[in-house]
């Protein structure tokens, strides 16, 4: 199973800087690990930009950063599965916690998305994590059941693991540089591996589990190090080519 090394881009970049981002990237890290895979998820308006960046590059993928739980239809700014795959996309990325909770997204809508981009084809990085008011409240164990459980709610069993990497985000440790430490990781994706076993059986074994949250070249080692941890999921790391390379080849 090969660590996936995924980048969340944000609202941030222009064409030109996209562009340099992604040829520095390919050098700086052209000598990738065979246990490596490298997924960029940027803003929509540059996803045609990084496809032709990436295009033909082994163990690159593209995503999309949010989806619409529809083929078409009349939902101005939204975006469609298909749309995606058309502008090169095989994954996305869904529940995202500024969309959970600077967005307003409920738990439900976010087991719709995933559902129907599966579905549509598209393979899915599905994030959770609490916030720092329910991790001191102790509801780590709840707040992972109730995602899990609804975001996963009408998925089918049989599900290829391939498909689906979950992202766990401790909400407190987006952006802050705060960094769970590795007791907390290790609690947090042994109960997410758990939920996967019992939704999917043996092949729940097989699902990648990322960690998100602060994730920098200086501590990127150690978290890939610790059991249950198949990736990272990188935010202001990840845009710039010198950070991220570094934090791929670690």
């Amino acid at each position: 199973m090969k660590k996936m090394m995924a980048a969340n881009w944000k609202m941030y970049k222009s064409h030109f800087e996209a562009r340099a981002t992604l040829q520095d990237l390919l050098y700086l890290a052209k000598n990738l690990p065979e246990n490596r895979e490298v997924l960029i998820f940027p803003p929509f308006t540059l996803l045609d930009a990084v496809a032709e960046q990436i295009k033909g590059v082994p163990d690159y993928a593209l995503g999309g950063q949010d989806v619409y739980p529809a083929a078409e239809g009349a939902f101005t700014g939204e975006i469609a599965p298909g749309m995606l795959q058309d502008c090169g996309c095989s994954w996305v990325l869904i529940g995202h916690s500024e969309r959970r909770h600077v967005l307003g997204e409920s738990d439900e809508f976010v087991g719709k998305k995933t559902a129907f981009s599966l579905e549509s084809g598209l393979n899915v990085v599905l994030c959770v994590g609490e916030t720092l008011a329910q991790r001191e409240a102790g509801e780590l164990s709840i707040v992972l059941a109730r995602q899990m459980d609804t975001g996963l709610g009408s998925v089918g069993n049989s599900l290829e693991p391939a498909c689906l990497c979950i992202a766990y985000e401790p909400v407190w440790a987006i952006g802050t540089g705060r960094v769970a430490g590795p007791k907390e990781i290790l609690e947090a994706h042994a109960q997410t591996r758990e939920h996967l076993e019992k939704k999917f059986g043996d092949n729940g074994k097989n699902i990648r589990i990322l960690y998100g949250g602060s994730v920098k070249p200086e501590n990127a080692a150690e978290i890939l190090t610790l059991d249950n941890v198949d990736g990272v999921l990188v935010g202001g790391a990840s845009l710039q080519a010198e950070s991220f390379s570094r934090i791929i080849l670690s």
